[in-house]
C-alpha cells in the first residue's frame, strides 16, 4: 500500500466530513483491473437510431483506439497516443470506461464527488479528457440524456483546462455550457493536478487542485424528436422534469484523442508517443444521500 493511501485516510476529514469514499482505482498492480475498466476499440461507433456508422467518434478524430495503448506503470495508468498506422488511421490511442466492451456496467453513480489526479500531454492536436456519460439514454440519444466533462484540454493550450456539460435535446438540438480554469505561470497541464466535480441534485461544481472554478445550476432536457432528429421544446410541458438529464447514474470515461474539430490535427511539432498519466481515480458519495434538488438557476430556456 502506498504512503499516499494512508495520507488520504488521514486527510479525508479535512476535505469534507460528509463525503465518503465508495470506489477507487489507485493503479497499484502491474496491469489494468478488468473488474473496473473496459475498453472501446476502433475509430467510431454505429448509431442504431440513424442506422449509420459514425466515423471519428462524431468529432472527426484521427486515432484508432486499441487496448494495447493503455498500461499500468509505476503506480499510474498511462494512456499512450502513437503516430502509427492501424486499420486506416494514422494514429493509435486508448479509450477506457467503467463499462465492458459488451456494454455491462462495472461502475456508475448518480451524484457524488469524482476526483482524478492526472498529468496531461502537451502538443498540437492532442485532446485528453476525463468525462462521464449516462448508463442508459433514459431521455433519448446524445445529448438529451446528458454528458459531464470533468476535464478536457487542448494540447496546444497547456495553460488551461475546461469543464463542460452537454444537455438539451438529441442532436442537433443539443447545447452545452462550461467554464475554464487558467493555471498559474509554469503550472500547466504537463504537471500533476487534481481534477474534480461535486455533483449534487440540481448543481454541479468543478475544481482544480481544490479551487472552485465553475458552477452550473441551469440546464434542461427534452425528448422531443422530429424527422431530422432532436427538436427544441416549444413549452415547459415538453421538458423532462428538473433536474433531468443529470439525475441518472453516469459512468466514467478516460481517453486521449488525436485531432478532431475541437482542436485540429497534429503538426510536425507534436511529440509522439504522447502520454496521459493518471495517478488515481476516486469517487465519493455524500452521507445521507443527495437530498432534494436545488431549484433551476437563471438561464435562457429555448422557448423564452
Amino acid at each position: 500500500m502506498k504512503i499516499r493511501i494512508l495520507l488520504m485516510a488521514l486527510l479525508a476529514p479535512l476535505m469534507a466530513e460528509d463525503w465518503k469514499l465508495v470506489w477507487s482505482d489507485e493503479f497499484e498492480g502491474d496491469s489494468i483491473d478488468r473488474e473496473k475498466w473496459g475498453f472501446q476499440v476502433g475509430n467510431g461507433f454505429y448509431n442504431y437510431e440513424a442506422r449509420q456508422w459514425i466515423h471519428g467518434w462524431g468529432n472527426d478524430e484521427l486515432q484508432y483506439y486499441s487496448e494495447g495503448n493503455a498500461i499500468v506503470r509505476d503506480g499510474k495508468l498511462v494512456i499512450q497516443a502513437r503516430k502509427e498506422s492501424l486499420h486506416g488511421c494514422g494514429y493509435t490511442s486508448a479509450r477506457m470506461r467503467t463499462v465492458t466492451r459488451q456494454g455491462e456496467t462495472l461502475f456508475s453513480q448518480r451524484y457524488g464527488r469524482f476526483e482524478i489526479r492526472a498529468k496531461l500531454p502537451v502538443g498540437q492536436g492532442l485532446w485528453p479528457a476525463i468525462w462521464m456519460l449516462p448508463d442508459d439514454n433514459a431521455y433519448g440519444g446524445w445529448a438529451a440524456s446528458g454528458e459531464i466533462d470533468i476535464m478536457e484540454a487542448r494540447g496546444q493550450e497547456p495553460g488551461k483546462v475546461l469543464g463542460t456539460i452537454h444537455y438539451g435535446g438529441c442532436w442537433p438540438a443539443n447545447v452545452h455550457a462550461g467554464g475554464e480554469f487558467v493555471f498559474p505561470e509554469g503550472k500547466g497541464i504537463d504537471h500533476f493536478h487534481t481534477y474534480a466535480i461535486e455533483w449534487e441534485p440540481g448543481v454541479i461544481r468543478w475544481y482544480v487542485d481544490g479551487k472552485l472554478f465553475s458552477t452550473k445550476q441551469f440546464w434542461w432536457s427534452t425528448s422531443k424528436r422530429g424527422p431530422n432528429g432532436g427538436e427544441k421544446p416549444a413549452s415547459e410541458a415538453e421538458l423532462n422534469p428538473w433536474p433531468a438529464p443529470f439525475d441518472k447514474p453516469f459512468h466514467l470515461v478516460l481517453n486521449l484523442a488525436v485531432g478532431g474539430r475541437f482542436l485540429g490535427p497534429p503538426d510536425p511539432t507534436t511529440p509522439f508517443p504522447a502520454e496521459m498519466e493518471i495517478d488515481y481515480v476516486r469517487v465519493y458519495e455524500k452521507e445521507g444521500g443527495g437530498g432534494d434538488p436545488a431549484p433551476r438557476g437563471e438561464g435562457e430556456l429555448p422557448f423564452k
